[in-house]
């Protein structure tokens, strides 16, 4: 049975950090592309960060460059969100994905996690 379940979210001040954490099961974890989106109230789900299967490339929305890192540990089947620098506009549930192009596209997603960033 496949599982991602996230981790790490809560209430923040605006700039300070939180880690997110998403622990994955049920699948071949090292081969799956992950990535982290967001949704806000109202909004469309939105990509936040993604990072290839090995590790070795990663990209960013333009809204969290520099403040947010994207790593993973495969050998602990876990994907994590370094956050860095909050703002009021970075509240939102995030989400874990993880992707791969096979004999077909295989995707599944965490429940998500609450992140607020508020005084």
């Amino acid at each position: 049975q496949v599982q991602l379940v996230e981790s790490g979210g809560g209430l923040v001040q605006p700039g300070g950090s939180l880690r997110l954490s998403c622990a994955a099961s049920g699948f071949t974890f090292s081969t799956y592309t992950m990535a982290w989106y967001r949704q806000a109230p109202g909004k469309e789900r939105e990509l936040v960060a993604g990072i290839r299967s090995a590790g070795t490339s990663t990209n960013y929305a333009d809204s969290v460059k520099g403040r947010f890192t994207i790593s993973r540990d495969n050998a602990k089947n876990t994907v994590y969100l370094q956050m860095n620098s909050l703002k009021p506009e970075d509240t939102a549930v995030y989400y874990c994905k993880a992707e791969r192009i096979g004999f077909r596209l295989y995707v599944y997603w965490g429940q998500g996690t609450q992140v607020t960033v508020s005084s």
